[in-house]
């Protein structure tokens, strides 16, 4: 652990501000729209850009990285991201944040792939699950360290919209600063969605249900705490309860996906996620029970991300795993730009409380089609050997997921050359 902080310090310390100022626009956002009287549809279109430039830059920045290279490209995105920060307390207008929700999406998604890159380049066969492992911890820590910063500022000034300004700017110069030869950089040839869904319908279906889950915690999740009266503190605490949860459920449930059917935790993992929801849908107005359904829900989602990821590496040759990266993270995008606008809709038509429906009803849906699944493709009438699974955030770009598929492949080489090795 402590060669890769020492070789990579930087830029884990500079993610980590990244992270810090990308949770403080997002919880920010939602509740400086609703005090300022924006309608819950409109600001569900606002969230719902972020992953519309998400999803639109992860197909155009590889190719201007490879025009220009990853210095030009991250310092251009990290200065764009700077500047629409600063412009959303001064252009207080649904259709202005919506461009800019999706300007920053689209460079948050650019600074992810350059820095994972980067991440990738300098880390061994050795060190590369650590350095995965750690990078995710600092994105998670990033993110409630954000709620923090939150509870303690006025949400109706400047200063909230000017600390991540800030925070991203200062995050370039440690990396920028160390980063030793740019890396080459070498998109794999992408796996057709076609072939992806023929391979693993459980995991596409999956990860595009989750896609709208995600988009909700991400986005309506101040929103929601705003129009049910909590305060910004409470706001605060409720977002971290998600992400806190993620952190700590991520290993326990990666454990256990390596030694059980996979199938038959994603079917009670999305189930106990599904009933979490609803604990708060039909008991509402109570913190504590927010409380507990935000962490059930946290830590049932962010964990259920790699376990998909791992469950349709199960159904990929060793050569596709890596391909198939770009269209997972495609399918969970597509799930995630339509999400904010279906729970914007629900929280209008049936109140504030339909967020925990909506989240709950997503999660079922998964559940449901695993134990359909289920009945369609029997393990029993085949040697089946289960990939390793690897902690992966869904907040990371597709270079990190394919270097979560490499890690897969690694592992299941070296497990086959010890067990060759043993039967010598």
């Amino acid at each position: 652990m402590l060669p890769v902080l020492n070789r990579s310090w930087a830029l884990f310390l500079g993610m980590f501000m990244l992270m810090v100022g990308n949770g403080l626009q997002g919880t920010l956002l939602g509740l400086r729209g609703d005090q300022e009287g924006f309608s819950t549809f409109a600001l569900s279109i606002v969230m719902s850009g972020y992953f519309v430039g998400f999803l639109f830059s992860s197909k155009v920045t590889p190719e201007l990285i490879r025009r220009v290279g990853h210095v030009r490209v991250f310092a251009a995105l990290g200065s764009t991201i700077s500047a629409v920060l600063i412009m959303y307390p001064v252009l207080v207008e649904p259709w202005a944040w919506t461009v800019g929700r999706i300007i920053i999406g689209f460079c948050f998604c650019g600074v992810y792939i350059t820095a994972e890159s980067w991440l990738n380049d300098a880390s061994s066969n050795e060190t590369r699950g650590k350095a995965l492992s750690i990078y995710m911890m600092v994105q998670m820590v990033g993110i409630v360290f954000a709620q923090y910063i939150v509870s303690q500022g006025d949400v109706g000034g400047f200063t909230l919209f000017i600390i991540p300004s800030i925070l991203v700017s200062m995050a370039f110069a440690p990396i920028l600063l160390s980063i030793r030869p740019t890396p080459q950089f070498a998109q794999t040839k992408p796996l057709s969605i076609k072939r992806l869904i023929k391979a693993s319908p459980l995991g596409c279906m999956g990860m595009f249900l989750l896609g709208g889950v995600f988009a909700s915690q991400f986005g309506m999740s101040a929103v929601y705490g705003s129009q049910v009266g909590l305060t910004v503190g409470q706001i605060s605490l409720f977002v971290s309860a998600i992400y806190i949860a993620a952190l700590v459920a991520q290993y326990p449930i990666g454990w256990a996906s390596d030694k059980i059917d996979r199938r038959i935790l994603i079917l009670w993992i999305s189930m106990i996620g599904g009933a979490g929801s609803l604990i708060a849908f039909f008991i509402p107005g109570n913190f504590t029970i927010i409380l507990i359904s935000a962490a059930i829900l946290g830590g049932t989602s962010n964990p259920l991300y790699a376990l998909l990821i791992a469950y349709t590496n199960d159904y990929l040759e060793r050569e596709d795993m890596a391909a198939a990266s770009g269209g997972v993270l495609f399918i969970n995008g597509l799930g995630a730009i339509a999400g904010p606008l279906i729970v914007g809709t629900m929280m209008e038509k049936l109140g504030a409380n339909a967020f925990w429906l909506f989240a709950g009803v997503l999660m079922f849906l998964v559940g449901f089609y695993a134990m359909y699944r289920m009945t369609r493709r029997s393990r029993a009438d085949q040697e089946f050997e289960q990939t390793t699974y690897t902690a992966v955030s869904a907040a990371t770009s597709a270079v990190l997921v394919e270097v979560a598929q490499e890690i897969f492949v690694e592992e299941e080489i070296a497990e086959e050359k010890e067990a060759n090795d043993s039967a010598v």
